[in-house]
């Protein structure tokens, strides 16, 4: 498969930017001033527990949030100074994968995967589509199983799915979902694997949201901690073990006593 883009594009230069975002509903302050760059090619994993703010930031990247205060910069543009056409011309360059894969039960995994083209591209031809698929099944390991219903699937084979379809329309970014929320450590296991093969494959920049800190060191090139609105910490995950803040400590502590 060919890809136009570089495969060291790492390093770049941030092809997203938060820039002290703030997000409020009603009295109930959200996120308190968040900053963070994701730099080009590279996997971010934003870890934090239950109710940290992880999903209402992912929301902002993509521009379904506004910010009460802040930017978020993608490739330059302000997300938030944008019109509908700019902004939808922007959403076609990330592909989303849900926490539940989000497929449509009375398609086949063929179909599934072929829907973003036909809906976004409509006088694609049948051959187009065709390859276009074949290439992304060939690469997430599903030739074969084309013709399958959601139904059939194992959890980890629809996540592979998910993906596919993320991936069909060849986005820059990709955007995770707790993609391991709910499996068992061998799927878990599989879906991690799957974020890595789409990274070396598609040379794509991604951005995970988790709790899951032991998928958060396999993945990342870089790790951010949300707590209570803001980033407490960020780096190489191999950086955040002897971080001072307890929160940090917490779930670096829980991951090492484990492995």
């Amino acid at each position: 498969m060919t890809n136009p883009r570089k495969a060291d594009s790492a390093g770049e230069g941030p092809i997203i930017s938060i820039r002290d975002i703030h997000k409020s509903f009603g009295e109930h302050r959200v996120l308190k001033g968040v900053d963070l760059e994701v730099e080009e090619g590279s996997t971010v994993v934003i870890l934090g527990s239950s109710g940290s703010g992880k999903s209402v930031l992912m929301k902002h990247l993509i521009g379904l949030l506004k910010p009460d205060r802040g930017e978020v910069i993608v490739e330059g543009r302000d997300l938030g100074t944008l019109d509908k056409i700019s902004l939808q011309e922007v959403r076609r360059g990330f592909g989303m994968v849900f926490q539940t894969a989000a497929l449509f039960d009375s398609l086949t995994v063929y179909g599934n995967v072929s829907f973003p083209l036909r809906e976004h591209f409509r006088r694609m031809p049948e051959e187009e589509i065709r390859e276009r698929v074949n290439d992304k099944l060939a690469l997430l390991g599903l030739l074969g199983h084309e013709n399958k219903y959601p139904g059939e699937l194992s959890g980890g084979m629809r996540k592979r799915v998910g993906l596919a379809r993320a991936v069909v329309m060849e986005p820059k970014i990709l955007l995770y979902d707790e993609p391991t929320t709910g499996l068992d450590p061998i799927t878990s296991q599989d879906v991690n694997d799957m974020i890595l093969e789409a990274r070396d494959a598609l040379n794509v920049t991604s951005v995970v949201i988790s709790h899951d800190i032991g998928g958060a060191f396999k993945v990342a090139t870089k790790l951010a901690v949300l707590y209570d609105g803001r980033i407490i910490a960020e780096g190489l995950p191999s950086t955040l073990r002897d971080h001072a803040h307890p929160h940090v400590q917490q779930f670096v502590e829980e991951w090492f006593s484990r492995h």
